[in-house]
């Protein structure tokens, strides 16, 4: 389970969301490499979306050492599994026109205290699986170089026009704060008294103020992966959405309100307590990626 929980009080200063927040780590009974099938479910899901955009970006261009970043990685077994399926795709491809696959530099992003440690202790096994397949479908050695790369992806990661492709699976509704205008100003009271998200008592002032967090943080993610990607590379981006309208979504909210129902039975603060998440409508995704990149055409030179 993640640790999302932020303190959004004027009167108290914000969590450092990148010093603190991370996945259960280990690899115990309560740990996120043992309670993530649902995730994987999702990236199961996705496997052919992101296995051909990426095998199809090697095929247009054939560097001799193509870059992979799996963004907000986490740990346990869904660490490795997309960047194994890509190695692959790619590998059977060279195989089948007997060239010799090229070098994979393969970058795995997360907050800074996220365990790390754990994907790197299943490297051996990862390895070993490559080997296998690249034995039976006859593709040659593969050479994988993995690196960890530590911090947030609402900024810059990775070297100007570096990365080949880039995916991202159930992070992205994940947002960089607690939004601000959650308290009353004159007042400094919660104006979401009671409750840790959107919640049909909500007033209006919140959704608003989550809605333009995300905004924020979803344009900074994609200016600055626009300077990170070569050109002709491609992103495949999965994040938590809803389907009805309105702003709130039995689907996304109600565990939350379970949780505040849960708190308020323990705690008298919990109005001072909110979730860093929002989910969005597909189109509406769809339509502010449009703005962004009509505004950033506009730029002739932007600075990241």
């Amino acid at each position: 389970m993640a640790s999302s929980l932020l303190h959004c009080s004027d009167k108290l200063p914000f969590m450092d969301v990148e010093a603190i927040l991370h996945m259960k780590e280990g690899l115990g009974e309560t740990s996120y490499a043992q309670n993530s099938s649902l995730q994987k479910r999702g990236m199961d899901t996705l496997k052919s979306l992101i296995t051909n955009s990426a095998t199809d970006v090697y095929i247009s261009q054939m560097p001799e050492r193509f870059t992979v970043a799996d963004l907000g990685c986490s740990s346990g077994p869904n660490a490795l599994c997309l960047v194994e399926d890509i190695v692959g795709s790619i590998g059977r491809v060279c195989g089948r026109s007997s060239q010799p696959p090229p070098e994979f530099s393969v970058l795995l992003n997360d907050l800074p205290t996220n365990d790390f440690n754990t994907i790197f202790f299943s490297l051996p096994e990862f390895t070993d699986r490559l080997k296998a397949a690249a034995e039976t479908d006859e593709w040659g050695r593969p050479m994988v170089f993995l690196s960890g790369v530590p911090g947030s992806f609402y900024g810059r990661l990775f070297p100007r026009k570096s990365v080949h492709f880039i995916c991202s699976c159930s992070s992205l509704h994940w947002l960089s704060q607690v939004p601000p205008g959650l308290f009353d100003e004159v007042t400094g009271r919660p104006i979401n008294k009671g409750k840790m998200y959107i919640s049909s008592s909500s007033p209006l002032a919140v959704p608003t103020a989550y809605l333009r967090q995300f905004q924020r943080d979803f344009g900074l993610f994609l200016k600055s992966r626009a300077a990170e990607v070569v050109a002709g590379g491609r992103m495949v981006l999965a994040m938590l959405g809803r389907q009805t309208e309105g702003y709130i979504d039995r689907r996304t909210t109600f565990l939350w309100e379970l949780l505040s129902e849960s708190f308020a039975s323990l705690v008298s603060q919990v109005g001072e307590l909110a979730v860093r998440e929002h989910t969005l409508l597909d189109r509406s995704i769809r339509q502010f990626m449009r703005n962004e990149t009509a505004a950033q055409n506009e730029q002739t030179e932007p600075d990241y």
